[in-house]
């Protein structure tokens, strides 16, 4: 027995050691976590180890159990850091270029279940109507409960034009909602543009991609031409964030540094190694990878003092909310709409040796006004709800979610909503089924109120730019 549990002991001292080299910590870092092993802990995790290899029911073989005590370690720290095995790291990486097979939603584990982050736009789930905050409680008929982020993950991709059943508990929703979605390759269009009206321009990111920063050169450049062909110069520009859930932090800078100075600092991230403690401008050297021309040398010379005003709301997070705040702390634009979600987080991608890698939260993100967005997100300079009645759909937030970091530059207290007559919000059932529903809208429609709100805005400022 003994003889085992110093087996089960070295496996995981090793698998420990093997986490600290990856990680790249520095020497006096290694030297450090060398003499505080915590000992009894591992005493104990060797114990637990041996305990199921000799006594559960089936059969179960070592790596599957350190793949899981792995797992355990990494998902129990924060909602973001995960470890990836070979088939989800391989999937991180393609879904970065723009295409990958699934449903199409980010999403989160909370209480044992998956939560849904942000459908992406123009994908199965967001034609499904999956919403925002929606539980999902069962993938077809295995429930949710007990399975880990990943495994949900994989059950949920497969190959297009193949069905899943996504059964979702929906908060105002007495009953669970069954939905089938069949599954397509999402190839993400990150950038989306048209002429509002003559002199307005609309540009919508969906999403942080390799290619976006260099994607909104070509529809800056196309919208500056569309209009009347180039003889009159856009007036405004609406820069629509709303549901874009992040992606890569380059490719925030590179959006950035589409409106910004030369050099102005963009975001910066600290954390406790010196990698983690980082600032990044509107330099090429931190929005470009690799040996290439500058993405923005094609920029129009307009773009970087053209009146911008920025939407966002729940659905905004990470790199986007990094872009919302950069354009705001430098008065770039006026940030309108709702709270955006508050992921402030930096997440590093560390490969393992087995094709496999773990996903760690190493740092926190920091507006150029030294702003931390975890956990509160962008505050917008002119609030404006979804529709014209006040309403909007109740979106989860980083706030929300389990085990999420505090915000460390702030106290932030959430508190209890109130109705206009100063009483507590609580309804009973016949008053909640009375109160309006926020209406589901297609983003740069007729009916898409925020952007009409946009657009009168960047009117009056030219009015007001005229006197």
């Amino acid at each position: 027995m003994r003889i085992k549990l110093q087996q089960a002991g070295l496996i995981f001292l090793g698998l420990v050691a093997g986490v600290l080299i990856s990680l790249n910590f520095s020497a006096s870092a290694q030297r450090d976590s060398a003499t505080a092993l915590p000992v009894e802990e591992l005493r104990s995790f060797a114990d637990v180890f041996n305990a199921i290899k000799q006594g559960y029911v089936e059969p179960i073989d070592d790596k599957k159990l350190i793949t899981h005590a792995i797992s355990g370690m990494l998902s129990n720290l924060d909602p973001h850091s995960a470890y990836l095995d070979s088939d989800s790291f391989k999937d991180l990486q393609v879904s970065t270029q723009g295409e990958f097979g699934g449903l199409g939603i980010e999403v989160g584990m909370e209480d044992g279940f998956v939560k849904v982050i942000s459908p992406i736009e123009d994908t199965p789930a967001f034609k499904a109507g999956i919403k925002s905050g929606d539980l999902i409680i069962k993938l077809d008929d295995t429930p949710i409960k007990g399975m880990t982020l990943n495994d949900a993950v994989k059950r949920m991709r497969g190959k297009p034009k193949t069905s899943i059943v996504l059964t979702i508990a929906r908060k105002g929703e007495t009953k669970p909602i069954v939905a089938t979605i069949v599954r397509e390759v999402i190839k993400v269009q990150s950038v989306k543009s048209k002429l509002l009206e003559s002199g307005f321009g609309y540009l919508r990111v969906t999403q942080f991609q390799e290619e976006t920063a260099s994607d909104v050169v070509k529809h800056l450049d196309k919208l500056f031409k569309q209009n009347k062909d180039g003889k009159e110069p856009l007036r405004g520009l609406v820069l629509d964030l709303r549901n874009d859930p992040g992606g890569l932090l380059h490719g925030a800078v590179g959006v950035s540094a589409a409106f910004l100075p030369a050099k102005t600092l963009v975001v910066s991230t600290d954390g406790r190694t010196e990698d983690a403690k980082r600032k990044f401008f509107a330099s090429p050297e931190d929005y470009m990878r690799g040996n290439r021309d500058d993405i923005l040398k094609n920029l129009p010379a307009a773009a970087r003092t053209l009146p911008l005003v920025v939407l966002v709301n729940g659905g905004s997070a990470s790199a986007s909310e990094i872009v919302a705040g950069a354009l705001q702390d430098h008065k770039r634009a006026l940030v309108m709409g709702t709270q955006t979600f508050g992921k402030g987080s930096v997440q590093t991608i560390l490969p393992l040796s087995n094709n496999t890698a773990i996903k760690l939260t190493t740092a926190r993100y920091y507006t150029p006004g030294g702003r931390s967005i975890q956990a509160k997100g962008i505050t917008p300079d002119v609030i404006v709800e979804e529709s014209a009645n006040g309403a909007s759909h109740e979106r989860l937030r980083e706030a929300d979610l389990e085990r999420h970091l505090d915000n460390d530059k702030e106290k932030l207290v959430t508190p209890k909503p109130t109705a206009k007559n100063g009483k507590s919000k609580d309804k009973t059932k016949d008053e909640a089924e009375e109160e309006p529903k926020p209406p589901i809208f297609e983003f740069a429609s007729k009916n898409d109120y925020q952007l009409n709100q946009a657009l009168s805005l960047l009117k009056a400022w030219q009015i007001i730019k005229q006197r």
